[in-house]
């Protein structure tokens, strides 16, 4: 796959892309990295969850010279189970084989979307089983405080009793569902995957 200067070796898809979804695969399938460095996980597409900034997002950080993997959650919608008003349709999950594939990665990228609550329960729930540093994209403005409040383990704000295994280490919000993101996020987005790749080479 060329990408730019440089090329990737990508395990690809084996299920056709969606159109509307910006080209991106369908729900349950994972895109593999030749080097297992930064994985981006989206949402199931949807007529609510169109996943076209995933596309630019994860063309961008590739871009960049930045081995990625892609992994579309085949219960992406919805809210958790254990969210306090519970889901009336669909309900957001991940399944062992997920959280596997993401968890061989050194650092997760998620993708998520424009309601407050649902963002950090569908993150509670996701931190339960990943265990990597994760970066949350959202359309919303939410902050590492909203995520330590349901028991989350942030960089910034450890809660008193930690639920997850996985920790938020940074988050970009503005990423509008089915919009191309400005360049200007994709640099934030870029720029934040290098300083935790750092900082995560500097710890071992």
């Amino acid at each position: 796959m060329p990408v730019g200067r440089r090329e990737q070796i990508i395990d690809c898809r084996a299920v056709m892309g969606l159109g509307e979804g910006g080209g991106l695969a369908q729900r349950g399938t994972f895109a593999e990295a030749l080097r297992n460095d930064v994985v981006v996980v989206a949402m199931s597409p949807g007529r609510r969850h169109i996943t076209k900034p995933v596309c630019e997002i994860t063309y961008g950080i590739r871009e960049a010279g930045i081995q990625t993997s892609v992994l579309v959650l085949n219960a992406g919608s919805g809210i958790p189970h254990d969210a306090p008003h519970g889901s009336l349709g669909s309900t957001f999950g991940i399944k062992p084989e997920e959280a596997e594939q993401v968890n061989r990665h050194k650092l997760c990228i998620i993708h998520f979307g424009n309601v407050k609550s649902h963002i950090v329960y569908k993150a509670r729930l996701f931190l339960r089983y990943v265990e990597i540093p994760t970066i949350v994209v959202c359309q919303t403005p939410v902050d590492m405080e909203d995520f330590a409040k349901v028991g989350i383990k942030t960089r910034d704000v450890m809660p008193l009793e930690p639920v997850t295994k996985g920790t938020i280490v940074d988050i970009v919000s503005g990423i509008v569902r089915g919009e191309s993101p400005p360049q200007s996020k994709i640099d934030e987005i870029i720029k934040k995957i290098k300083d935790n790749l750092k900082n995560i080479k500097n710890k071992r």
